[in-house]
């Protein structure tokens, strides 16, 4: 058993507990401005596409408030699109000053990641 994490190995194979969940909420905003980068997209879709890579799969009450707080930021815009199968979706598309913020997590990530497997790492860390 590994401290902080409940359940190493649940059925979507992604670690379950409080670091897992600390590393998610770390990444999971800019993970979703990518995702509003390749094109407009409603809150089910992003829960889908997130939910294809157990490490990010989340749920309904994390993703909406995410995008309320993206929106409220000026990260990302809304509106509403008529759906054949009920009621009109709202879509999330990505703003200028989004591709500005996912632009500076992607320049700063492997740095970052490296850093991390660099102290994580065992042996001397000068």
């Amino acid at each position: 058993m590994v401290p902080g994490i409940t359940n190493p190995e649940p059925e979507g194979g992604a670690p379950d507990g409080p670091v897992a969940t600390q590393l998610r909420k770390g990444v999971l905003e800019y993970c979703v401005l990518a995702l509003l980068r390749d094109g407009p997209r409603y809150g089910v879709e992003l829960l889908q596409e997130l939910g294809r890579h157990p490490m990010l799969a989340t749920s309904q009450g994390t993703i909406y408030p995410l995008l309320s707080r993206l929106r409220r930021a000026g990260l990302a815009d809304t509106f509403l699109r008529d759906s054949a199968s009920g009621p009109s979706r709202r879509y999330y598309t990505l703003t200028d000053a989004g591709r500005g913020a996912l632009a500076e997590f992607t320049a700063l990530w492997p740095a970052f990641r490296e850093t991390v497997d660099h102290v994580l790492a065992p042996g001397d860390h000068p």
